[in-house]
Formats: C-alpha cells, structure tokens, sequence
C-alpha cells in the first residue's frame, strides 16, 4: 500500500488486468507498438488484489465518482417514459431504465415513485456521459439483493466507511447483529440503507454507523460497543 498523486504513473500490469476507482490507462503509439501506461486520476492509498490483476486508490472523498459494476443507493427525483432518473450523490444523476430488472417485461415491471430508494449496479460510467445503473447481477441475471429498498432509513456517510462495512471482518454490523436482527444495503456512494424490526433499533444503527465514521466519531470495536449499551435497544 502507498500513497499517490494525480498524475502519477502506477506499476499495473496483468495478462487480465482491471481498474478501479482512481486508475487510468493511457496509450501511446511508438514505431512499432503500442505502449499503455497506468496513472492516478485521484489522491489516496493504491491498492491491488493478491495476484495483482486487479489495482484500485481508495481515498476518503465525500464525492462520488461512479466506476462499473460498483453497487450505489439513489433515490428516484424523475420519470422520464420508460425510465427514471436517480440521484446517486454524483455531479450528473444516473438513468435506470424500466426494464432493468430481473424478469421485467413491458407488461410487468416495477412502478417507482419519485422519492422511492433503490439498490442498484453501476453499469456504465463514463466522464463524458450520465452513468446508467441495473438492478440485476451482471452475470446470474437475478436481483441480488438489488431492487426496490422499502421502509428503513437511509444514512449518508464518508465513501471510507461504506467500504469498511463491505468488509467481512470490519466489527460494525457483526456487533449490532449480535443485539437484535437487522437488515442493510451499503452503497459505495457514501450512503447505508438500515431496518430493523423496531424503530428505536434503526435509530441505533444510524447513531452507530455516524459514530464509527472517520468523518465522524471514529470509534473503534470497544468504544462502540460501549456507546451501544448507552442506547436504549
């Protein structure tokens, strides 16, 4: 793990290599071949996967940039004919379009409201072009978990700590299951779906997530948990 700038060339090479957030690929024509280089569009820390084919920058933005495949929550502000328009926290709004989702047909598809959340893919992101989201898995073709998100509560937060909740030995949400069961969605776009069976439980996980936030108390496993036996839940 190391530190970089924008600009900066990134030593990323793989037979089956892919870019995360934060990489670029560059190509240049020589004289007799084409050489590609890789360079940092963002500040933060350059990660890569075990076997190197797959190099990503986290750094701890407030604003999301949409990258493919990364999974985001959004909120309906339009219907546009088959379509809606979805705000994901990004500086243009996504398109969703009415049939992206599993088994929708033009007969039988969900009928979203504006002000209705969904969990959604990212399937195409580009700087030049509004992002499109999905609501299926790419490659099953089924939900996923992806759709329409009823009920709970919605917590904005650093994209960092969307991140850690995605990681399966991060101690937050294995401590609040522990108290009482609950359901969640974490988007990469710096905000956490929660719902619990009673509301005082769903306020408690917002004050939690808000307290473990870097952006916010940043508490550790002990401390949280002691803030946790201060709730009423």
């Amino acid at each position: 793990m190391s530190i970089v700038l924008p600009g900066k060339h990134v030593p990323a090479q793989h037979v089956n290599l892919k870019l995360g957030p934060g990489l670029q690929q560059l190509s240049t024509a020589g004289p007799s071949r084409i050489d590609s280089t890789v360079i940092a569009t963002r500040a933060g820390e350059l990660h890569h996967s075990v076997n190197r084919s797959k190099w990503w920058i986290e750094g701890n933005s407030r604003r999301y940039i949409p990258a493919p495949q990364e999974a985001v929550i959004g909120v309906v502000t339009q219907r546009i004919g088959e379509g809606y328009r979805i705000d994901i926290g990004s500086a243009h709004p996504a398109s969703l379009d009415g049939l992206a989702f599993e088994g929708a047909t033009k007969r039988n598809k969900p009928n979203l409201k504006v002000g209705s959340v969904v969990y959604a893919r990212v399937s195409l992101a580009h700087k030049d072009m509004e992002p499109e989201l999905e609501c299926f898995d790419a490659q099953t073709r089924k939900a996923e978990g992806f759709g329409e998100l009823k009920g709970g509560f919605v917590v904005r937060c650093s994209l960092k700590m969307c991140r850690d909740l995605l990681d399966p030995n991060y101690y937050l949400l294995p401590l609040l299951g522990g108290r009482f069961p609950h359901e969640s969605a974490v988007g990469l776009n710096g905000r956490i779906w929660v719902s619990a069976k009673e509301i005082k439980q769903t306020i408690a996980m917002v004050r939690c997530i808000e307290a473990a936030d870097p952006d916010g108390g940043g508490l550790d496993a002990q401390g949280l948990k002691s803030f946790l036996g201060t709730l009423d839940v």
